[in-house]
C-alpha cells in the first residue's frame, strides 16, 4: 500500500469544476494582480478568522516582514520568537533588521512557552530591554499557543504581538481564532497548508484601523496614491488568482478540518491499541481547536531509522524541524550554542510527521500504524 505524506491531487478532483471556471473568467478578465477577487477574499478571512480586517500579501513570510514593518520594528530592535519553528518566522526578523531572540518551547505541545519567554525577558540587561519590541509566537502544527500569559507578558512590557499562524487557519484558543488575538495575525497559503493556494500566497489580519492602512501601502511599494511614495514598502501583492483558489476551497476548510481531527483522533486510537504507549507518543490537545495541519508523533529512539523503514514501505513522512533555529549557520553570528534551548532540541530529534490529510483512508492509516509496530516489535 502507497499512504503519501499529502495527496493534494485528490483534493483538488472535488474543486476542480469551480477551478477551471474562475481561472477562465481570471483569463478573461486580464486582471491578474490584487483587485475584486483579492478584495472579496480579505472579506472572507477576516469574517472566518474573527478579525476586522484582512490584507492579501505574496507569501506567509512576506505577512511576517510586512507586519513588522508596519509595526516599525526593525534596525536595532530585537524580536522574542521560537527556535522551533520554519525558517520564515525568524528570518523575516532579520530581513526587517531587527534580531531574533529564542525562548524554549512547551514539552507537551512544541509552542513557544510562556514561562521561557518571561525567563527571557527577566533576565535581559535594561540596555537589551528597550530594544525589544515585539513577540512572534508560533501556532505550531494546526495548535495555537497559549496566548492567554504572552498577551499578559506582551502587554506588561509594552510589546507588539505577530501571531505567526501559518499552519493553525481555524485554530481556537479559548474559543477566540487564531490571527485574531494580537495586534497581527499571519497565514500562508502554500499548496501544503490546510487552506492552500496554487502558488505562493498569504494573507495579514488585524483589528487596527491604522495596521490596516500601512499593510494597505507598503505592500504596494508604499505608494499611495500611484507613483507618490510617503514610504519605502515593497512588492509584497497577492494574485488574483491564488485569491480566488483560497476563496473555493475556504468553503471546504471546516469540512477538511473536521476530517484531520477525526484522523488524528483514529491514530490515537491505533496506536492506544498497538501498545506502543512507551514508544510513541501522540499528539498533545492542549487548546480548543487543533486542525492538524501535521500530525506529530514523538519517539524514544531510532526516529530516523524508522523514517526509513516507512520509506520502504511507501509511507511518507517529514521532520519538523531537524535543526532548531538557534543552531542554524545563519543565525550562528547571534551566539547561541547547542544546549541552550533543550526542548526545542529534543523536538527536533525525536518527532516525526505522518499523513494527515482528509482524503486519508482508515485503511492507510492502520497500514501506517501497522508498519510503525513492527518496525518496534
Amino acid at each position: 500500500m502507497k499512504v503519501p505524506l499529502l495527496d493534494l491531487k485528490k483534493q483538488y478532483e472535488t474543486i476542480k469544476d469551480e477551478a477551471l471556471q474562475v481561472t477562465k473568467e481570471i483569463f478573461e478578465s486580464q486582471y491578474f494582480i490584487l483587485g475584486p477577487k483579492v478584495e472579496t477574499l480579505e472579506k472572507e478571512i477576516a469574517a472566518y478568522c474573527s478579525s476586522t480586517y484582512a490584507r492579501g500579501v505574496s507569501s506567509g513570510t512576506d505577512a511576517l516582514l510586512i507586519s513588522l514593518m508596519a509595526a516599525d520594528i526593525g534596525q536595532g530592535a530585537s524580536v522574542i520568537t521560537t527556535p522551533y519553528t520554519f525558517f520564515g518566522t525568524a528570518g523575516s526578523i532579520v530581513r526587517a533588521g531587527a534580531v531574533p531572540v529564542f525562548a524554549d518551547i512547551d514539552p507537551d505541545t512544541y509552542n513557544i512557552s510562556p514561562k521561557s519567554i518571561e525567563k527571557v525577558i527577566s533576565t535581559m540587561p535594561k540596555t537589551e530591554r528597550e530594544k525589544l519590541k515585539g513577540i512572534i509566537p508560533v501556532h505550531l502544527y494546526g495548535q495555537c499557543a497559549d496566548m492567554g500569559p504572552i498577551l499578559e507578558i506582551a502587554e506588561k512590557y509594552k510589546l507588539i504581538v505577530i501571531e505567526d499562524a501559518a499552519q493553525a487557519i481555524g485554530s481556537e484558543y479559548n474559543e477566540r481564532r487564531a490571527g485574531s488575538m494580537g495586534d497581527f495575525g499571519c497565514f500562508s497559503f502554500y499548496p501544503s497548508k490546510n487552506l492552500g493556494a496554487f502558488g505562493d500566497g498569504g494573507i495579514v489580519t488585524t483589528g487596527s484601523d491604522d495596521f490596516n492602512e500601512k499593510i494597505r501601502i507598503l505592500r504596494d511599494h508604499g505608494q499611495d496614491p500611484k507613483y507618490f511614495h510617503q514610504v519605502i514598502g515593497g512588492n509584497f501583492r497577492l494574485d488574483a488568482l491564488q485569491a480566488a483558489i483560497v476563496s473555493i476551497k475556504l468553503k471546504h476548510l471546516d469540512t477538511w478540518s473536521q476530517a484531520r481531527q477525526e484522523n488524528a483522533n483514529r491514530y490515537s486510537i491505533l496506536f492506544k491499541e498497538s501498545g506502543l504507549e512507551d514508544r510513541v507518543q501522540v499528539p498533545y490537545e492542549k487548546e480548543n481547536r487543533h486542525i492538524y495541519n501535521q500530525y506529530i508523533i514523538r519517539l524514544e529512539d531510532k526516529r530516523d531509522n524508522l523514517r526509513a523503514f516507512l520509506l520502504d514501505c511507501k509511507i511518507g513522512t517529514d521532520i519538523y524541524y531537524p535543526v532548531p533555529l538557534h543552531l542554524q549557520e545563519c543565525f550562528k553570528y547571534i551566539g547561541y550554542k547547542t544546549g541552550d534551548f533543550p526542548v526545542a532540541e529534543m523536538a527536533a530529534n525525536h518527532t516525526l510527521a505522518i499523513p494527515v490529510y482528509p482524503e486519508l483512508s482508515p485503511d492507510q492509516q492502520a497500514y501506517v500504524v501497522e508498519k510503525i509496530t513492527e518496525f518496534y516489535c
